[in-house]
């Protein structure tokens, strides 16, 4: 395969922004990074200004372009989703499955490992939020979904060959036995819309609890004498998912939250639901209603129903909401979740034999156009 060349924009490094420097990409792949474009590129992108990010990577998407992927766990609907994020700068998807029959969890993972076989750009993996939740933190959930974590389920969690897979599950609703059964296959155990003690939790991250799902919203909140999970999320060197969206958070919270986990393990992630991509003002969700008001996903009882949320939007809003530097926001935008995945050796930064997944955003981090692998999309 021939190079071809990026020019003309800043480039956002491990290191911090630089200026005249070209990104040689080879068999989509990150082949050098040097002031000049080399003799044997075949061709030279020359962008023009603004800012080239590494690609985004969201392990929390349950729809987009006017698709959910319950509804149909399929490849059509996967593309549809994928396609729709692409345009604000998700290059890397876990795609999320909400509590839902176990026949449903089986089609998820069958029509998610078929599509990472046939190399479907931007998809990473398949996150199964639920059913093995809390009932009394199911938050938008169906209570109807919510069950036990069965030896039928533990089969269906455990098959569908290797395509990367993460599930949120409530730690005190499992065994310690089964998350190690499911750690031990490497699939990655994230706490969620759970009401464990701080107790719990913290056993909880010593038996293989690697991530907490949106950190603050459904799960038992701090308090003097009880600091439950979130106390604990924020002890611990579990990595955070933080919905910045302003609605599902205060920022003053998730300030407190960066003061306090001195590790900064956390991830930006955006919950999308179908609405991302489209102008409609409401969705269906397991047979309710949900409004879009005010940019907020909403059931009529009130209750939050995922995000309208865009992966640039929650970078934006986590240098104007949270008071980080544009380099922090897009680390958890994308190496820190690609750490999280166990994929920082391929995806995640800008640097020589990195896959060449990015973004060309203008200096007001308008997504201009993406790359997956080297192929580019504009997103217009």
């Amino acid at each position: 395969m021939t190079e071809n060349a990026l020019t003309g924009a800043r480039v956002l490094l491990p290191q911090g922004l630089a200026s005249d420097l070209c990104i040689v990409i080879k068999n989509g792949l990150i082949q050098a990074i040097t002031p000049e474009p080399p003799n044997s590129v075949a061709s030279i992108d020359v962008l023009g200004g603004g800012i080239i990010l590494p690609g985004f990577i969201d392990v929390q998407v349950n729809g987009g372009g006017g698709a959910l992927f319950n509804d149909a766990p399929n490849i059509e609907s996967l593309r549809t989703i994928l396609d729709a994020h692409r345009r604000f700068g998700t290059t890397g998807m876990m795609i999320t499955l909400i509590s839902d029959d176990l026949d449903k969890v089986a089609a998820a993972i069958d029509a998610v490992g078929q599509a990472i076989e046939a190399d479907l750009p931007g998809l990473c993996g398949l996150h199964i939020e639920g059913p093995f939740i809390a009932p009394e933190k199911r938050g938008i959930h169906d209570a109807k979904k919510v069950q036990k974590l069965s030896q039928e389920a533990m089969r269906i969690l455990l098959s569908g060959g290797d395509a990367p897979r993460m599930v949120t599950l409530a730690p005190e609703e499992v065994s310690a036995e089964n998350i190690k059964q499911l750690t031990d296959h490497h699939i990655l155990v994230c706490a969620g819309h759970t009401n464990a003690s701080f107790d719990a939790m913290a056993h909880a991250f010593s038996q293989g609890v690697t991530g907490v799902t949106h950190l603050f919203n459904a799960m038992s909140p701090l308090h003097a004498r009880q600091p439950g999970a979130i106390a604990a999320a924020l002890e611990s060197s579990a990595w955070c998912g933080i919905i910045v969206d302003g609605k599902h958070v205060h920022p003053a919270m998730l300030r407190m939250a960066l003061r306090a986990k001195t590790d900064r393990r956390f991830m930006l992630v955006t919950d999308a639901m179908p609405a991302v991509g489209t102008d409609v003002d409401h969705f269906m969700l397991a047979g309710q209603r949900i409004d879009i008001k005010d940019g907020t996903c909403l059931a009529a009882d009130g209750t939050l129903a995922g995000a309208n949320l865009t992966m640039i939007d929650a970078v934006r809003n986590a240098t104007s909401m949270l008071g980080i530097t544009l380099d922090e926001a897009v680390a958890m935008a994308s190496a820190n979740p690609a750490e999280f995945l166990g994929m920082s050796g391929q995806r995640g930064t800008i640097a020589t034999g990195m896959r060449a997944d990015l973004i060309h955003v203008s200096d007001d981090l308008e997504v201009a156009a993406t790359w997956i692998g080297g192929d580019k999309a504009s997103a217009i």
